[in-house]
């Protein structure tokens, strides 16, 4: 039985760089992430951790406190994966309930979200950007049963 050959990376997964606290709340169950504009891409994301110290005020926040407890924050690299479903402008509380969405901003769905064992160190960029061939390829050793 052979192994399936998977597409090159740019064409089944990207990159979005998050900023501290919040990427690493998205492996807490952070489903919804905000964004100023639009994004078309749907699919598979890596979760790629911003290299900015995160505002000391949002780590107090109670929802943020309790999401990071006992986890590292770590910068600069990719910690998890996750399937971006949707991409919808703010509908107010009664179509967007989470608590992570911020009004008049741009919600991305984030569903099926996967912690990397170990962090990939990584640069990412903003928006959505292509990640290389060695990258994913350094992500699927820690998640082999990810598939596009």
């Amino acid at each position: 039985m052979s192994t399936p050959t998977l597409p090159p990376a740019g064409d089944w997964i990207r990159g979005i760089t998050i900023r501290q606290p919040w990427a690493t709340c998205i492996l807490a169950g952070k489903n919804t992430e905000n964004r100023s504009a639009h994004w078309p891409w749907r699919g598979w994301v890596l979760v790629h951790a911003g290299k900015a110290k995160p505002d000391p005020a949002l780590l107090r926040d109670p929802l943020v406190a309790t999401a990071i407890r006992g986890r590292a924050l770590h910068r600069g690299a990719v910690i998890g994966v996750a399937r971006l479903t949707d991409c919808h402008l703010d509908q107010g509380p009664e179509r967007c309930p989470s608590p992570w969405a911020q009004r008049e901003m741009h919600h991305l769905v984030l569903t099926d979200v996967h912690e990397l064992p170990l962090p990939v160190p990584a640069t990412g960029a903003l928006p959505a950007w292509k990640p290389t061939q060695a990258l994913v390829d350094h992500v699927l050793q820690q998640l082999p049963d990810l598939r596009p």
